[in-house]
């Protein structure tokens, strides 16, 4: 099994890239066909989700526009518990149909901060469309429209998820080693 280190701890492979690309193919095809005609402007959270939103964007063939929002909720392998606003939005969202796209949710804390700001806006509807879900983790009730894989609640790097600032550029996502 490939072995990395990133700064003090090693990681082997959890889900190679591969296995990545289908699952967002699969959960893109799904969102083409739910949001055909509704002309959706995708909330990318920034910074874990850009390589999933990347990805992701690229196999969606409907009309639709892409926004970001930056938070930030971790040091180093654990969750601050608190979340803090970095960028916000500058887009009319009243009436629209909102998608937001985390690369993952395991507490639900980010998520909630994130709803409670853009229902203020007045949209239409907003969706939740996540790479990776932690079920184990999950503290909240909202509803996950869209899922790319469900995993364990284990720290996780690579594909847009990092350690310390290291590691988003790696393709496959890697586990802590034991």
């Amino acid at each position: 099994m490939k072995k990395i280190k990133v700064l003090d701890k090693e990681f082997v492979v959890s889900i190679p890239s591969e296995e990545i690309q289908k699952a967002i193919a699969k959960m893109a095809k799904t969102m083409n066909k739910d949001l055909k005609g509704k002309d959706p402007l995708f909330i990318v959270i920034l910074n874990g989700a850009f390589v999933f939103a990347s990805d992701l964007l690229k196999n969606i063939n409907i009309n639709c526009q892409v926004s970001f929002l930056k938070m930030a909720s971790y040091h180093g392998t654990t969750s601050t518990g608190k979340i803090r606003d970095l960028i916000g939005i500058d887009e009319d969202l009243k009436g629209k149909t909102l998608v937001v796209v985390e690369d993952i949710v395991d507490t639900g804390l980010t998520l909630e901060h994130v709803l409670k700001i853009l229902k203020a806006h007045k949209p239409a509807e907003i969706k939740i469309a996540t790479f990776l879900f932690k079920p184990d983790a999950y503290k909240k009730k909202i509803k996950i429209d869209y899922i790319g894989m469900e995993i364990p609640n284990e720290f996780i790097i690579g594909y847009g998820l990092d350690y310390n600032g290291y590691a988003r550029n790696l393709k496959d996502i890697y586990v802590l080693a034991e």
